[in-house]
């Protein structure tokens, strides 16, 4: 990826690496506010908010309480399904 972007751009190796730490370090911190990331034709991006629940250990079978979380979840675009699909 380096390698593409380095010949593409006409880039150090350095300077693509940086430009990809920045791409995915904003991605991560819009992630992190509860924003939505989309890469047209590629993926989108979001957080999913899950509500706690009560759970069991498989182990024991004793009930554990599970908290609400937030993760962040992959959606696939349309474009890049049909291209895998080939």
């Amino acid at each position: 990826m380096f390698q593409a972007l380095k010949d593409a751009a006409n880039l150090s190796k350095s300077e693509a690496a940086a430009v990809v730490e920045i791409f995915f370090n904003g991605m991560t911190e819009a992630l992190a506010r509860g924003e939505r990331v989309e890469i047209r034709g590629l993926c989108s991006f979001f957080v999913k908010e899950y509500d706690g629940y009560t759970g069991r250990n498989p182990k024991t079978g004793e009930r554990v309480n599970i908290t609400p979380k937030k993760l962040p979840f992959f959606k696939v675009g349309k474009e890049l399904k049909e291209r895998v699909d080939r």
